[in-house]
């Protein structure tokens, strides 16, 4: 059984919202908080990984 990594996005801000991306298909949509000093935060539903890109603020 093939196993898919899972999607890396790249984010201009710490504070961003998964739904899974897949209407129906998807789930809740939570928000997610990057700490900037790991610069990066992976949802807990479909595993999503979302990064901070390089010199991104921290608007919300």
């Amino acid at each position: 059984m093939a196993t898919h990594e899972p999607e890396t996005i790249e984010v201009t801000q710490t504070r961003i919202s998964c739904d899974g991306g897949a209407g129906a298909l998807g789930h809740p949509r939570v928000w997610l908080t990057i700490d900037p000093k790991t610069g990066y935060v992976e949802c807990g539903y479909c595993d999503r990984k979302y990064v901070l890109k390089p010199g991104a603020g921290t608007g919300h």
